[in-house]
This record gives C-alpha cells, structure tokens and sequence, in this order.
C-alpha cells in the first residue's frame, strides 16, 4: 500500500544507484525507511563480500513483491530483480513501474508464490531474498522461510518481514476496542476477530525461530512503525520538523528489543549458512 521508494527523490541524495533513497511521499517514508536502510547496507555489504571484481550487480528474489515497491528501488542500485506474485494486476503494475523508472532491463515478474517458488526461479541462484508481507497469508510459514532460503547462494542475504502481534493489540486498544484487542492477544494467529484482513501475526521470537530453523544465522531484528501507525497524519504533514523528528525516532527505536512488542511489523535479516540445504 506504500509508494515506492525512489531514489531520485532522496533527501541524502539527488543521484540514483550508488546511493541511499529515501520515499519520494513523507507517510510512505514512515511505512518503509527503517526496512530500506537496513536492506541498502546489507545488499552493499554483499558486494563487497562476493569478489566479484568485473560486477557490482547481485541477483536478487522479490517473492510477494507485488508491484515493485521495494524491487524498483534495488533494481536502482544497479542489482536485478525478479519478483514472484500471485497478482497478474501486481505484476503488470510492476512492468509499468519498472519501465518508468528506467529499469526495465533489470526487473523481471513472474507470477507464482513462494510455496511453489522453484516451480518458477531456480533453487540456490539468489544473493538475497526478500520475503515481505508473505508469512501471514501462506498455511505454512516455516515452509515458506525455508523455501525462501533454498534460493539463496551460500552467504546470500535474507530480508523477512511480517506483521507484529504487539502492534496489532496495541492499535485496537487505543481504537477502543479492547475485547478485540485481548482476543489478538490470546489468538494463536495473532488475530482480533473475523474481520480481521490479516490471516496471521507473529512475535520477534516467533519469526526469528523460523529463520533459524530454516538454517540462517540471524543478524538483526527491528521493529517497524513503532510510532507511525499511531501519530495523527495531519501532526506529521503539518507540524514543521515533524517528519524528519518522527522518521529520527522510529530509526532509533527499532532495533530497541523494548519496542519490538508493539511494533506493527517485524524485520529479521539474516545470512544462510554456508549450505542451504534443509
């Protein structure tokens, strides 16, 4: 639901590739700096780490990566891209994206999902996965994770991101609804009723159980949106200052483990172990 992330747009930079990028839209950047920041330098370092002298570019899986919103901007870097959805609309809106960005060369969309992922991309031949937003909607997340790491190269760079629990039960609390809100807090799924659109949530310990079980050392866990979702959106467009203050602070909260509780989502990187294989 977020805009993209474009780098021409950058306050750290006017230039594309080489650089940070930040979100073009001020509550766009709320919903995605702490993620891109955290993937950018992580994707950097990799290059770094693979010796490839004649290449900067990595190979890079996008699965559930709808229409581009954090693909685009890693295609920008320089890095390709292919992106597996289950939408026809996401991925044509991906294509459109991409050539309007000048990276169509460099971002490819398959449709497909990541629980039939290797009927579409090859096993082992990713230097990074990103798997954001998909754990909630698959019946099996640890199949999923798993799935997603058999893609990496050894070494390769996994970004997994997935709706926090704490969040959500904070955020109906403050709406007023507090019977939905202890109904998520006792739910196995992490959910407040039958009208909740989101299938499952999950805790830090949760997801980083996951992502070991699937045979990748984990390397940092953030929480995101921490303040976002619950700061008036007429304060930060309004209130001189108050965008940069708030984007300040969610990047010093996030890797806090005292904010990881109430976060509305949860970002785990982590680096596959030297094999991948199950």
């Amino acid at each position: 639901m977020s805009d993209p992330m474009r780098p021409p747009a950058s306050h750290h930079s006017p230039q594309a590739a080489s650089q940070r990028s930040d979100p073009p839209r001020p509550r766009a950047s709320l919903r995605t700096a702490v993620v891109w920041d955290v993937l950018k330098d992580a994707l950097d370092r990799r290059v770094k780490v693979t010796g490839r002298e004649s290449r900067t570019e990595l190979d890079v899986l996008d699965t559930g990566g709808g229409s581009g919103n954090f693909a685009v901007p890693v295609a920008l870097l320089g890095h390709r891209v292919t992106v597996v959805d289950p939408s026809p609309n996401a991925l044509f809106a991906l294509e459109r994206r991409a050539a309007e960005a000048g990276v169509a060369d460099r971002v490819r969309g398959v449709q497909g999902d990541v629980l039939g992922l290797f009927d579409v991309v090859e096993r082992g031949g990713f230097d990074a996965v990103l798997c954001h937003g998909v754990l909630e909607y698959v019946d099996d997340p640890a199949e999923g994770v798993r799935l997603a790491v058999d893609a990496l190269r050894p070494s390769g760079v996994l970004s997994l991101l997935g709706a926090g629990l704490g969040g959500a039960v904070l955020a109906r609390a403050l709406a007023g609804h507090f019977k939905e809100a202890q109904v998520a807090l006792t739910d196995p799924a992490g959910r407040w009723g039958e009208g909740d659109p989101v299938p499952r949530r999950f805790t830090a310990d949760q997801l980083t159980e996951l992502v070991e079980a699937a045979g990748v050392r984990v390397d940092a866990v953030h929480g995101v949106r921490v303040f976002a979702d619950l700061v008036p959106g007429v304060l930060v467009d309004t209130e001189p200052g108050a965008l940069e203050a708030l984007l300040a602070l969610e990047a010093a909260a996030a890797e806090l483990p005292a904010f990881h509780s109430v976060a509305t989502q949860l970002h785990v990187l982590g680096e596959a172990r030297e094999s991948t294989e199950a």
